[in-house]
């Protein structure tokens, strides 16, 4: 992909990875993703604004081919997909210097063995001049490590968000063109990376209303030329209340507790709330991710496996605790052979989440009508438990 320019004397520069399916060997990627760097060019000085993931180091030198100097290299985040070609960067142009915040040097000369007597330190609000443009930076952290920052452009109205305001999509597409596709992806984008540090985005989000914002490019995915867009997205996923959802992950060895789930999640949609099932032998843990940014409850579903849960119910509390989604109740419902602790021991594994936990139903073997009854009970409780909250 060649350079492309964004307005006068302001390039795009990255590139589309196409075929990458997963991140940090971890984060589900369905659609790929993009690396993108930014290239502003004052009457002065010339600043590039973010590298690539350096397995496309090639791709960004390339564009680089018609760039005589750069002045400053800004690092708004020490992970490798923003910063880890800055060496090479570094390489061709030996006089630049790398910006950063204070944080990000150490992490930098840690991570990539960045001399220190190539960093400038910005403060929060500090600028640098180009000559006729002005880069302001905004330190933004744990979005979504302690180190960001973000770049506002002063007199384009121009906000470099790095992985703030991001998707993962791989497209050609230079502008968001499908805003429903990218509201789903940056939604997936946010709940696996930045809804852990929900409480310090708030500050982040109240902290860029001081700028006039018109035009926002982050590190992956397509510039909003209609920042709205993705800012008032972001605002309903921080700050709005939960929905009348219940999320239930779940995983059934011999069908016991496939019956119950199935059961639950009728009395659930007859008691007026709306039911999202997981069956997490299959299920793209991004989705289940998704579902949580929204849900007041979540009901796990699991056998129990030596005298505990499934791992794999093991895991979704595990995920469920790490991403603190906003939900308000939890229960638990499953099937036993001949005993174990699996409430106890879903209970221990989820201290970040402060919820009411509502009586969970376990079963002896297949469900009885007994076990369909107290499903019944638990599906009346969500909701009345919702209703009390007015959740919409």
């Amino acid at each position: 992909m060649q350079a492309r320019k964004i307005e006068d004397r302001i390039y795009w520069m990255g590139a589309v990875d196409w075929d990458r399916r997963l991140f940090d060997s971890l984060i589900p990627l369905p659609d790929g993703t993009t690396y993108n760097a930014y290239l502003v060019e004052g009457t002065e000085k010339t600043a590039l604004l973010d590298t690539v993931d350096p397995p496309m180091v090639e791709t960004l030198m390339g564009q680089l081919d018609a760039v005589p100097k750069i002045d400053y290299i800004v690092s708004h985040h020490a992970e490798q997909d923003h910063s880890g070609s800055i060496p090479r960067v570094l390489e061709r142009y030996p006089q630049a210097k790398v910006v950063s915040t204070p944080k990000a040097k150490t992490m930098l000369v840690d991570l990539l063995k960045i001399p220190e007597d190539s960093f400038i330190t910005v403060a929060d609000g500090e600028t640098i001049s180009l000559g006729d443009r002005t880069l302001r930076f905004i330190h933004t952290p744990w979005v979504h490590w302690p180190e960001t920052m973000v770049t506002y452009l002063e007199e384009k109205h121009i906000l470099f968000s790095c992985d703030f305001y991001g998707s993962h999509i791989a497209t050609t597409d230079l502008f968001v063109a499908n805003e429903g596709r990218v509201y789903e992806a940056a939604k997936r984008y946010f709940a696996e990376i930045m809804m852990p540090f929900r409480g310090m985005i708030e500050k982040d989000i109240e902290k860029l209303k001081a700028y006039d914002i018109q035009m926002i490019a982050p590190s992956h995915g397509q510039i909003y030329n209609r920042p709205s867009f993705i800012m008032d997205a972001y605002r309903d996923w921080v700050f709005g209340s939960p929905r009348n959802i219940a999320v239930l992950p779940y995983v059934s060895m011999h069908s016991s507790t496939k019956l119950m789930v199935d059961h639950l999640a009728s009395a659930l949609v007859k008691n007026g709330v709306h039911a999202e099932l997981f069956n997490l032998t299959v299920t793209d843990i991004g989705k289940l991710a998704m579902a949580l940014v929204d849900a007041a409850t979540i009901i796990v579903g699991t056998p129990t496996v030596l005298a505990g849960p499934h791992p794999l119910a093991a895991y979704a509390a595990f995920l469920a605790n790490a991403l603190r989604p906003k939900v308000k109740f939890l229960s638990i419902v499953g099937s036993y052979g001949w005993g174990g602790k699996t409430v106890e021991t879903l209970a221990g594994m989820i201290p970040n989440l402060k919820v009411e936990v509502l009586e969970p139903v376990l079963c002896k073997g297949l469900p009885s009508q007994n076990d369909f009854n107290a499903l019944d009970r638990l599906a009346e409780s969500v909701a009345q438990k919702h209703k009390e909250l007015n959740l919409a």
